[in-house]
């Protein structure tokens, strides 16, 4: 073996251990954020539901609340009450059972050969009783019970999650459910998206260290000792950046995961008003708590629906990009001293759903940084339709910035180059000019969106 061959052999050993230490890190690091990702998702999916679950049973109790309330318990009206129950209705497999609290079913929408039999001797494919646990669970208050039942949409049996509560003085046990087989499928999604990520990233990792031994190869007749510990240096440079990558992108799904309570407060509001409305029909006085109740649920969903809508507003999507940035200036103008407006040049045209959310997120993060750094006292939103192509200029009055030196310091800065990431990803432009007079920032975009060159 020649000097020569010793050298790239000297050099591409240590090169694939690195690799393949790189690897396994990545490996397992992939695995262990999979499975907690896996495990938080689920657990999302499930608080989810359970919510819903709560919200839908609190709805149903409220339909014959007041019946039950009248004190009758003559069949005329638990006839009228079941008629109440069974009109209700949600989704392709959504329903409200009734059973008395000795196994007997008393109205099932989706099943009415069912009602009238006693089911309480019934067990699942895994032999818990169905009907005995559901029961348990509602003499003991109310509560969640995991079973299995006949989905309506398919005729297959699917796991499902019912919550049930009790009227005591009818012996009933009122409840729903919510299939889960669902979250099953969603789970499965996961682990093959987690399970193809991290393929991609072995082959990544493969080619990485294929394309280090070719270089090496190739150059080894070339390239001095010192000169290979650079091109060495290089590569494990690259290699850690491959699993900073990795980071970022786990941090970014993780951002993206997003559960709205909006519904459950939704509904859990309607339950108070129709509460407080029948205590006020009935000239009863009302609780003091119940509106105070019903005012903190009111902030609460408001700040849930500033929230959501922060994340993706509603106007985006319906009405479109001009009218969603005209929100977006109403709503900061509220917030502060500064004064926002938006004029729309030209002909409105159809923009690509990346083009319109690129563009919004840019406005957004142009007016927290007003709003943060310019100490301004107006900023202008002009969005102008010209021949396929849409831009997007900000101007504000405020002090401005050095952009030089916030673009080198890699702790600040960062809105901005996400500024640039996004315009440049749908194949557009963005531009910015700052200094004591004020901030430009102008986005020129295709209005269908394309690939950055």
């Amino acid at each position: 073996m020649n000097l020569r061959t010793k050298i790239v052999a000297l050099a591409v050993a240590p090169l694939l251990t690195a690799l393949l230490l790189v690897a396994f890190a990545v490996r397992h690091q992939e695995r262990d954020l999979a499975e907690r990702e896996r495990a938080l998702t689920e657990r999302t999916y499930m608080a989810q539901r359970r919510s819903e679950l709560r919200a839908y049973v609190d709805m149903a109790v409220s339909v014959v609340r007041p019946l039950y309330d009248t004190g009758q318990d003559d069949e005329a009206v638990r006839a009228e009450a079941l008629r109440r129950l069974q009109a209700l209705d949600y989704g392709d497999d959504g329903y409200f059972f009734v059973y008395d609290l000795d196994g007997r079913s008393l109205m099932h929408s989706r099943q009415p050969e069912l009602v009238g039999r006693q089911l309480w001797d019934l067990r699942d494919s895994q032999g818990r009783p169905t009907i005995q646990q559901l029961i348990a669970q509602a003499r003991q208050g109310g509560g969640f019970v995991e079973y299995e039942w006949r989905k309506p949409s398919n005729q297959q049996m699917a796991p499902k999650l019912g919550y049930v509560t009790s009227l005591p003085r009818w012996n009933w046990m009122l409840g729903t459910g919510l299939y889960l087989d669902d979250i099953d499928a969603a789970m499965k999604g996961l682990d093959q998206q987690m399970n193809h990520n991290l393929t991609t990233t072995m082959l990544w990792i493969a080619g990485i260290a294929a394309l280090g031994i070719g270089v090496v190869s190739a150059t080894g007749l070339l390239l001095n000792l010192s000169e290979h510990r650079v091109a060495e240096s290089r590569l494990r440079k690259l290699a850690r950046q491959v699993v900073q990558s990795q980071e970022d992108e786990r941090a970014h799904l993780a951002r993206e995961l997003h559960d709205g309570t909006s519904q459950t407060l939704v509904s859990a509001k309607l339950l108070i008003e129709s509460a407080v409305d029948a205590l006020e029909r009935g000239r009863e006085p009302v609780p003091s708590a119940l509106p105070k109740a019903l005012q903190r649920l009111n902030e609460s969903l408001a700040e849930v629906r500033g929230i959501s809508h922060r994340l993706r507003p509603a106007l985006l999507d319906t009405l479109g990009l001009p009218a969603a940035l005209e929100r977006l200036a109403a709503e900061f103008g509220e917030e502060g001293a500064v004064r926002a407006t938006v004029s729309i040049l030209g002909v409105p045209s159809e923009l690509s759903p990346d083009v319109k959310t690129a563009l919004f997120r840019v406005a957004q993060e142009a007016l927290t940084n007003v709003h943060k750094h310019s100490q301004a006292a107006k900023v202008d939103i002009a969005l102008a339709f010209d021949h396929g192509r849409v831009r997007l200029d900000i101007r504000d009055d405020g002090r401005g910035f050095d952009e030089e030196a916030v673009q080198d310091d890699p702790k600040s800065g960062i809105g901005l180059r996400n500024m640039r990431e996004r315009v440049a990803a749908i194949g557009g432009r963005m531009d910015v000019a700052s200094g004591p007079g004020g901030t430009a920032i102008v986005a020129d975009v295709p209005a269908l969106g394309g690939e950055a060159a």
